[in-house]
């Protein structure tokens, strides 16, 4: 497994990543896969690379692009403020539970505190398994609703 930054022409990906990353409990149905193109989903994936926290790490596995930790400066579900980027990660699913996920979060908060920035952001639903992953790297739960944590990593 190789760790490696988004190349500008992989940047399509984003959006089947942004699908995976839709958590859903169990015995619900999956989404369609259009879901993507609401408004309120589209800011984690058009234009990327235009804005200056515009960052993604990929895990590679003999060729094939698997899963993506990304950030951006948006006003997403787990925007905090204009300085904060806020993160997004997704596994395909055969390739979860093997640590992955965990080396893709901490190699992108090497990344933003060597770009300079100071905390990074993420909201999580409050049944995502996800949550301990976070904790273990370093988020903090700072603020809830009925279905979600907002979590913050210093820097």
């Amino acid at each position: 497994m190789v760790l490696r930054e988004l190349k500008s022409e992989e940047t399509i990906l984003l959006r089947d990543f942004l699908y995976e990353a839709i958590f859903i409990p169990k015995g619900m149905d999956p989404p369609p896969r259009d879901i993507i193109e609401r408004t309120e989903l589209k800011i984690y994936y058009e234009d990327f690379g235009s804005g200056k926290a515009d960052y993604c790490i990929v895990a590679e596995d003999e060729g094939k692009v698997v899963g993506a930790a990304w950030t951006r400066l948006m006003d997403d579900y787990g925007h905090v403020d204009e300085e904060t980027p806020s993160f997004a990660i997704s596994l395909y699913k055969e390739y979860r539970g093997q640590g992955i996920g965990t080396r893709l979060m901490k190699d992108m908060l090497a990344l933003l505190k060597e770009k300079g920035f100071k905390r990074a952001s993420l909201a999580v639903q409050k049944a995502n398994y996800a949550v301990r992953m976070y904790e273990k790297v370093g988020f903090k739960t700072v603020d809830e609703n009925e279905e979600e944590f907002i979590m913050i990593c210093d820097l």
